[in-house]
């Protein structure tokens, strides 16, 4: 795969993640609401998190089409790179560490595209 490939793939694969994510919070998704009590979260939280999740993914996704936009995509991308920074945080804090690959792996797919379209 070729770095182009990379540029356009994990952009949409870190939007496609964030979406479905922001979703499982908008609905109130069982597992959801059991992580955010565990790691202290507030439940009336989760509508703006799941906002500020949409908003990275869509800002990932104009970023993608035209390279006017490209700042666009990288300023998402650094948002959402913060936002799991501080779910990672929450996890530490709390010491709820048994489901820290979930904010992990969402916090990478944000770093990898942070990189790509910094460097794109």
């Amino acid at each position: 795969m070729t770095v182009a490939q990379l540029t356009l793939l994990i952009p949409l694969l870190t939007a496609a993640v964030n979406v479905a994510i922001a979703a499982a919070d908008l609905a109130g998704a069982r597992f959801v609401l059991a992580n955010s009590a565990e790691v202290g979260v507030p439940r009336s939280w989760l509508p703006r998190l799941a906002a500020l999740k949409l908003a990275g993914a869509a800002g990932l996704l104009l970023g993608l089409v035209t390279p006017a936009l490209r700042p666009l995509g990288a300023a998402a991308a650094c948002g959402l790179v913060l936002l799991y920074a501080g779910a990672i945080a929450f996890h530490l804090r709390a010491r709820v560490l048994y489901n820290l690959a979930f904010p992990g792996f969402y916090l990478a797919t944000a770093v990898a595209s942070l990189a790509l379209t910094v460097a794109g």
